[in-house]
């Protein structure tokens, strides 16, 4: 069935009129889809990376040689999805949020399906969750969460 906006009543998650390809630092939440257990486990409060999970994680670092306004800050890969905060700065190439997710979920789906030869399978959830960071104690709780999230982690799909 195709997209009609009088059935289909798609929310966007975005802040509505901010300009995402404004400077500012950005809190990101990327899922696979139906929260597939694709990158490792977690195992003792420590996530333990498979061979999938490590390819995410460095096609995660590359992504300044991309796009040189984006500065890395914290990242973890969990189980069934990762968070990171990333800086966009100034430049004359502006990048937007929405292009350097897609990007970065385009590129490693197409990898992890030619290692898996399952062309086409979709690796990651639609969207992705997107948090302006507006304060250093906010910047500070954002980066303590990274951190801390294996040893917290909980299964949603065995809840």
């Amino acid at each position: 069935m195709s997209y009609n906006p009088e059935i289909h009543h798609r929310r966007s998650i975005r802040l509505q009129g901010y300009d995402y390809t404004n400077t500012g630092i950005y809190f990101l939440t990327i899922c696979c889809n139906q929260r597939q257990h694709l990158f490792g486990e977690i195992d003792n409060g420590e996530m333990k990376i498979n061979a999938i999970g490590q390819i995410i994680s460095n096609l995660w670092q590359k992504i300044p040689q991309h796009f040189p306004n984006v500065e890395l800050d914290r990242f973890v890969l969990m189980p069934d999805h990762l968070h990171e905060i990333i800086l966009i700065s100034e430049s004359t190439e502006k990048s937007s949020l929405a292009n350097i997710v897609q990007n970065f979920k385009s590129i490693s789906s197409r990898k992890i399906n030619r290692i898996n030869k399952n062309y086409g399978v979709s690796i990651w959830q639609r969207n992705y969750y997107e948090k302006i960071v507006r304060s250093e104690q906010e910047l500070k709780n954002l980066r303590e969460y990274i951190e801390n999230n294996p040893a917290n982690w909980t299964d949603r799909k065995t809840e």
